[in-house]
């Protein structure tokens, strides 16, 4: 257990110096991940917990390993990503939750661009106060 806690902390580091020490040419960073405001970046100016309906999820990434041409059925995609939620949900650190201070953006009807647009939207009122 000690080896899985020392990698999780080496990880943690790792990410922490590249968001708040991004490559000169960057203003700043923008992370993902199920427990990027919940562990790693509890102080971030902007935490977003995006969602969309399970079957919409699987349509999506069903839809992304077509493109790769990868031999998978829709059944077996939307299995995998339920048990992938619970698995993440269930786990003994930093479990995939919302935070207190997160935005809940439900992209279920919303394209990534629609997503994006929506997400600025919200960045650029704050920052423009």
């Amino acid at each position: 257990m000690l080896k899985k806690k020392k990698i999780r902390d080496v990880v943690k580091k790792f990410q922490q110096n590249y968001a708040y020490n991004p490559p000169k040419k960057y203003n700043g960073s923008v992370l993902d991940g199920r427990d990027i405001t919940s562990v790693i970046f509890k102080d971030a100016m902007f935490k977003f917990f995006i969602t969309a309906n399970i079957k919409v999820r699987a349509r999506r990434r069903f839809k992304e390993y077509k493109n790769q041409n990868k031999k998978i059925s829709f059944n077996k995609v939307l299995k995998s990503l339920k048990n992938r939620d619970k698995s993440d949900r269930q786990r003994k650190y930093g479990p995939l939750k919302k935070t207190k201070d997160s935005i809940l953006l439900n992209s279920t009807k919303l394209s990534r661009r629609q997503c994006f647009l929506k997400i600025k939207a919200i960045m650029d009122r704050k920052l423009n106060k």
